[in-house]
């Protein structure tokens, strides 16, 4: 969707603010449209009244992403590929950050597999306020035995709820996987220039997403991408290829970028589906598996900012799937919009009428690092989380977000009682520390006000020199 303009968008709407769709207007409305905060079918008047049929084509047709979104899998776990408008972050933002798939295969003794599927699917990361987890499991077949392919994904399904690639060149191969999964709605992978006709038929009959595999030959898979569309299939994955390392990988990221550029810049409606990448492939490369692992973390990395849809992985290690989560959590986090907490009073560990009272700012990266400081050396505290629109304390305090006065009113829109404890007192960040005289006027002297470090790793030290307050 290349517009921006809430006004554009006003003109195909019922123009009636009847509020139906949760809005007060319909401008606002139109300007959810544009953050994806708002769904064309909230808006019942357009969707269920005849005479707005042609505004409701013309919407849905300008609110289309220019790369194409893919759902893959059912429920609640079900994973969104593609659908991005834009060629760089800044630009507006990235929507859907790209599902990392690990891989099992149908080689495993059943034992083993059932281990790895738990670790997949179990697997979760505490990060900024947000839990971040893996998303799909990709069964690869290296037998090419249809019947153990089916009994393998047979298994994972026993065991994970998670959406499926099935992988195979193998067309039987892909059916004996499909005729277990289909209900599930995987992706399949890949069809090729050798059995994209047996590929396709399958993806047809089975109703379920393709991906199409030609390595580095960027004219070849647009035509096959154009052969799948004018059968009717336009639930498409592309893969260019995924060189691992030398002048191939620099070819690699290349394609990744013309094929990103030729779908949100160029409007090739052709070639506007999202890409695959295989960081997958760096165990190709060594046989040492840390130095792979890591090799696979740094393709992963490459390919997320890169324009990779999707990303198909092999190490469980925490060496290498925790640098790429952050990457990509950072990498997909709306720039227009601080990743906030909720401003108000918590609770760390079991702190009662001895304990302090922390005050800092909702920018969630500062609340974590001080709740992480505080917990992790077994201090039982109060934080006071002062609404900033998600600012730090640096800069909320020179930009005014955070004052003395919106200290005062956030204590008072809490149920906490500075008369029960046993030492009233704040403690102010210390980059606030300008605040305390008139945050004690303010409090009429009847709450102490101090200055704690300016650096909340440095809280422990400061709680055994100035705690409790002489």
């Amino acid at each position: 969707m290349k517009e921006t303009s809430p006004l554009n968008l006003y003109k195909q709407l019922p123009q009636t603010n009847c509020k139906k769709c949760g809005e007060q207007t319909c401008m606002a409305y139109a300007a959810g449209l544009i953050a994806r905060t708002r769904k064309v079918e909230e808006c019942t008047p357009l969707v269920e009244e005849k005479k707005y049929a042609k505004k409701l084509e013309a919407l849905k047709s300008i609110i289309a992403p220019e790369l194409k979104m893919i759902y893959v899998g059912v429920g609640d776990k079900q994973v969104k590929i593609g659908g991005e408008d834009v060629m760089f972050r800044h630009q507006m933002t990235f929507f859907n950050k790209p599902p990392f798939a690990y891989d099992v295969t149908d080689a495993m003794e059943e034992a083993k597999l059932v281990e790895r599927v738990k670790m997949i699917s179990t697997w979760k990361k505490f990060y900024i306020g947000k839990w971040e987890r893996v998303e799909m499991i990709a069964v690869r077949s290296v037998t090419d035995d249809p019947a153990k392919f089916a009994a393998c994904i047979k298994k994972v399904m026993e065991t994970s709820d998670y959406p499926l690639i099935l992988c195979s060149f193998n067309p039987a191969v892909l059916k004996a996987g499909l005729e277990v999964a289909a209900k599930a709605k995987p992706l399949i992978y890949a069809a090729n220039k050798d059995n994209w006709k047996e590929v396709a038929q399958l993806a047809f009959d089975y109703k379920v997403p393709v991906t199409l595999s030609v390595p580095f030959d960027l004219d070849a898979l647009k035509s096959m991408a154009v052969t799948f569309a004018s059968m009717g299939l336009t639930d498409l994955v592309l893969d260019p290829g995924t060189a691992p390392n030398g002048k191939k990988l620099q070819q690699t990221l290349q394609n990744f970028i013309n094929l990103r550029r030729a779908a949100v810049e160029e409007a090739q409606r052709d070639i506007a589906y999202p890409v695959i990448a295989l960081p997958i492939n760096a165990w190709l490369t060594t046989e040492d598996p840390v130095r792979a692992a890591y090799w696979e973390s740094v393709l992963t990395a490459a390919f997320t900012i890169r324009g990779g849809a999707l990303m198909v992985k092999h190490s469980l290690g925490a060496h290498s799937m925790m640098p790429d989560m952050h990457l990509r959590f950072n990498i997909y986090t709306d720039p227009r919009k601080p990743v906030q907490v909720k401003p108000g009073i918590y609770k760390v560990g079991n702190p009662g009428v001895e304990s302090p009272v922390f005050v800092t700012t909702n920018f969630a990266l500062t609340y974590y690092t001080v709740e992480s400081d505080i917990a992790s050396n077994g201090i039982d505290a109060y934080i006071i989380s002062i609404g900033t629109d998600g600012i730090g304390v640096q800069a909320s305090v020179a930009g005014g977000q955070l004052n003395p006065t919106k200290i005062k009113d956030a204590f008072g829109e809490t149920d906490f009682k500075f008369e029960g404890q046993k030492y009233p007192a704040i403690v102010l960040p210390g980059m606030a520390a300008k605040f305390s005289g008139e945050l004690e006027e303010l409090f009429g002297g009847k709450v102490k006000i101090m200055v704690g470090p300016e650096d909340s790793g440095r809280i422990v030290g400061w709680m055994k020199d100035f705690w409790p307050p002489k």
